[in-house]
């Protein structure tokens, strides 16, 4: 809903693009934060607490940016909607690795396609509500309220804690936690035989930064796959569209069936094949002369990509029982940055090499992601 409405708030500001740029960073800023808060948070009082004050402080803060009069006041705005963000983001994937636990089989993607379905129905909301006149103000409050409502109605779903039921791989919690605590088997143990703060173990820095690989990849789709279109094979406005709506579509699509892939295969595979097609796919993009193979190419790279992100989330959360949350913060932290930093790594190289060929940048992360897709295995 906030990106529908980036122009009217844009206009009512009076801020300019370049300007808006700058305060976009507010945002990341401010979701980099949350995340990296409410994951320890989220350990220390679980994800059912986490996630109802995630949820309200991102709904009610979704009215700031329409209310706000000028540039500053749109910046604090920003940066308080981002930090809600943050802190639902990692709260709501911390959950759903508890869900997905006691599920007994992999539930995570189904969570990550209804969100991009969410992203859709507010397009649609908010493109209807546009034509119908009505203001940011009102709209963002209409759903501001609405998200209140799913906040508080849903609270009483979501799960208690479980300390001593099933890991996902048949073992006690307790043993799953011991075995993952430092990547060696070996609690970090404080003097006097207490333990001591968990030291975060190289894997999950290891699946932080294969998360800011593919999601600097989807963010490289997000910004520059129209403009592809449009500059390089000179598509006309409504066909250079077409280009995110595939990647997008391909994208949603693809979650919905990676669960039952994942069951099959594994997610290592699921990973490295999917990884492999993406870079197969942004390859056709890159080099074809012809519209409808780039698009096909843009709707291949998503569905490649689509079903690896969430197996990052699912493997970190599962890592270590005690620590969940704080382990999704750092991948789901790093990956955001990767998003952001999508634009800002691609704009320099087309200053030097046409706009086509930096797309090679994403495929080389995607091949690293296919030949380190062993970090995803269950430990």
């Amino acid at each position: 809903m906030w990106i529908v409405h980036i122009p009217a708030i844009e206009h009512r500001t009076g801020v300019t693009h370049a300007v808006l740029g700058w305060l976009l960073l507010f945002l990341g800023g401010g979701a980099f934060a949350g995340m990296q808060l409410c994951g320890p948070l989220t350990d220390r009082f679980g994800s059912h607490r986490v996630v109802p004050a995630g949820g309200l402080l991102c709904s009610t803060a979704l009215v700031l940016p329409g209310l706000a009069q000028g540039p500053w006041a749109l910046a604090a705005a920003l940066l308080v909607l981002g930090f809600g963000n943050g802190c639902l983001d990692v709260g709501m994937n911390t959950h759903a690795v508890h869900v997905e636990s006691r599920y007994g089989r992999p539930v995570m993607s189904a969570f990550h396609a209804v969100f991009s379905v969410g992203g859709v129905l507010a397009a649609l909301v908010g493109a209807r509500t546009l034509s119908w006149g009505w203001s940011a103000p009102v709209t963002l409050s209409c759903i501001a309220a609405l998200g209140v409502a799913v906040t508080l109605v849903t609270t009483t779903g979501l799960l208690r804690p479980q300390p001593d039921g099933p890991a996902p791989d048949g073992g006690p919690a307790n043993q799953s936690l011991a075995e993952d605590t430092n990547g060696h088997g070996d609690a970090e143990v404080a003097p006097g035989g207490k333990s001591g703060k968990r030291r975060t173990p190289s894997r999950i820095w290891a699946l932080a930064v294969l998360a800011l690989a593919l999601m600097l990849c989807e963010g490289v789709a997000n910004d520059w796959s129209a403009l592809h279109l449009r500059d390089v094979l000179d598509a006309p406005a409504a066909t250079a569209a077409l280009a995110y709506g595939a990647f997008a579509t391909a994208m949603t699509v693809g979650r919905f069936a990676t669960d039952r892939v994942v069951a099959r295969i594994g997610p290592v595979r699921l990973v490295r094949y999917g990884t492999a097609l993406a870079a197969a796919g942004l390859v056709a993009t890159a080099l074809s002369p012809w519209i409808p193979l780039a698009l096909a190419g843009w709707t291949v790279f998503g569905i490649g990509l689509s079903g690896c992100i969430p197996q990052f989330f699912s493997a970190a959360g599962h890592a270590d029982a005690g620590a969940s949350g704080a382990n999704v913060s750092r991948v789901a932290g790093l990956g955001y940055l990767g998003v952001l930093a999508g634009p800002a790594v691609i704009g320099p190289l087309t200053q030097v090499i046409p706009l086509n060929l930096t797309f090679f940048l994403p495929v080389a992360l995607c091949a690293l992601a296919a030949c380190t897709a062993g970090v995803v295995r269950a430990r």
